[in-house]
């Protein structure tokens, strides 16, 4: 069963793993996902403190629901283990590897996780997994990685350190990040697991980022990584669903109950079969619907 809880995952906000303030308020700002960054925001010297915070956060900090996804340092570094070990003690919804490049690299994660809950006494695969994708290596071997573990939960882009790799750098129009973008999520897709876009740094330049939301919203990314909580809202304004799809939604679901009162395995609407995909994308916007206040328990309509 691949490690997919069926839920959104529009917004993925980092927050540094060295600071106690910003951790502590990561819940109030309704991101779906939290990912908790003992990476790149982390100093050298800072590094076990953080994993101790982040270790002591994840058993008492109340997130507000929101998944909570840690990225540990790479594999590269002396750091890899203890963050590890650490996560899984905790207990985290997801760990998140930077820089990987090949499926071998998060077998290996799995194999350290799975250690981790041995001596721990932690349940075996409640911990999923997801591949940061950082590198040209890192994007021609995305169908493997994304199909590498059933514990895999997602892929992100990571625009930064890709176009570092490709000896570019970020552009307004985004032609630099096409390959990229479309390779991760097809990967994505085709093994049934979640796609994040890349941050968008530039707090000040708003027609930008939605700009960008726009584009990778619809491309089919479930998400996208975030640096400020204010970029949230944004996000979900771009991500709610329109009223004719709310409707079409519901004709679906009404499709699906008239049949199973039918007794009958094929679901029909307007005369057309009604196949899985057009169950599931039924079901997504009628969740992201929810999310957005668009409609109450019922599925009633409250938008304007």
């Amino acid at each position: 069963m691949t490690y997919v809880k069926n839920r959104l995952r529009r917004t993925m906000m980092f927050v540094p793993g060295n600071n106690p303030a910003m951790i502590k308020d990561a819940g109030i700002y309704g991101a779906d996902s939290i990912m908790l960054d003992l990476e790149d925001s982390v100093s050298l010297t800072e590094k076990d403190a953080a994993r101790m915070l982040v270790y002591e956060a994840i058993k008492t900090v109340d997130f507000g629901g929101a998944e909570v996804v840690v990225r540990v340092n790479g594999q590269d570094t002396p750091f890899y283990d203890e963050d590890v070990r650490a996560m899984v003690k905790a207990g985290v919804d997801v760990i998140r590897l930077p820089k990987t490049e090949s499926a071998a690299m998060i077998q290996k994660l799995v194999k350290d996780m799975e250690a981790a809950e041995t001596e721990f006494g932690i349940e075996k695969g409640s911990i999923g997994v997801m591949a940061a994708i950082e590198s040209a290596q890192g994007v021609l071997h995305a169908p493997e990685i994304a199909a590498s573990t059933p514990l895999m939960m997602g892929l992100a882009v990571s625009g930064e350190d890709y176009t570092a790799d490709m000896h570019t750098h970020r552009y307004p129009d985004g032609e630099e990040l096409r390959f990229a973008r479309n390779m991760v999520l097809n990967s994505a897709r085709a093994a049934g697991v979640y796609a994040f876009d890349t941050v968008f740094s530039n707090m000040k330049d708003t027609e930008g980022f939605y700009r960008e939301t726009n584009y990778i919203h619809e491309l089919g990314f479930d998400g996208k990584s975030l640096v400020n909580p204010r970029q949230i809202p944004m996000v979900n304004e771009v991500f709610k669903p329109t009223k004719a799809e709310i409707a079409q939604a519901k004709n679906v679901q009404n499709a699906i109950r008239e049949a199973k009162a039918k007794g009958s395995g094929v679901i029909s609407l307007n005369g057309k079969m009604v196949d899985k995909p057009v169950v599931e994308k039924a079901e997504r916007v009628l969740a992201t619907a929810k999310a957005s206040n668009l409609i109450d328990e019922e599925g009633n309509y409250l938008g304007e």
